[in-house]
């Protein structure tokens, strides 16, 4: 199947910030599921942030993107967790 067409050019740094809810384990989960898509990611790069009553976290990866297909596959994962609130 060929890529579709898209703006930007495969391979790229590529930022996914993931919004859910403030668990101990969310970020780690965040991370497993992203290393599946992107297994040279590495993990000490992520940068989070807690919502301002505590709530919600933001946790935010860059991955190197090989291709269109690897990021679609990686956003369906991600926004299909019950934790996931918004993926962007």
């Amino acid at each position: 199947m060929a890529e579709r067409e898209t703006l930007l050019a495969f391979p790229c740094d590529f930022p996914i910030k993931v919004l859910g809810e403030r668990r101990d384990d969310f970020a780690q989960t965040i991370v497993a599921i992203v290393k599946k898509y992107a297994p040279d990611f590495d993990a000490a790069t992520v940068t989070m942030r807690a919502s301002a009553r505590g709530r919600y976290l933001s946790v935010t990866c860059s991955i190197r993107a090989q291709s269109h297909a690897q990021l679609d596959a990686l956003y369906r994962e991600l926004v299909a967790h019950p934790w996931v609130k918004v993926v962007l």
